[in-house]
């Protein structure tokens, strides 16, 4: 049963641009392996968060930093959850996540299914 759904664009050049302004969002919104990698990956990353939010339904008090965007052993993205967000799907009863991510003409674009 599909709980949830959420979908995210980010345009890549805005996003970078607002990382070198605050230089603080990098810290708050990847954890630490993501921060290295480069804007274009996570401009999908942050799009993926914010998807996964929407498909929560926005809850309060998400710490962006309990929701984290890795590639499995094939590429795949996934999505792993801890904290304030897992109990979040928990109490939707989320158990499994999906997810899609996609960069194009400046853009990167992230789909989320939660499924319980």
């Amino acid at each position: 049963m599909i709980v949830g759904i959420g979908v995210d664009v980010v345009d890549i050049k805005r996003f970078g641009r607002q990382l070198e302004r605050t230089p603080g969002l990098r810290t708050r919104l990847f954890v630490p392996a993501e921060r290295e990698l480069n804007v274009r990956s996570l401009a999908a990353r942050f799009a993926a968060k914010e998807a996964v939010a929407k498909a929560l339904g926005a809850p309060a008090g998400m710490n962006w930093q309990h929701c984290r965007i890795e590639m499995d052993s094939s590429g795949a993205p996934q999505i792993l959850v801890e904290g304030t967000v897992a109990a979040a799907a928990e109490l939707k009863g989320v158990r499994t996540w999906h997810l899609s991510l996609s960069h194009d003409g400046g853009l990167a674009t992230a789909m989320v299914v939660a499924e319980g």
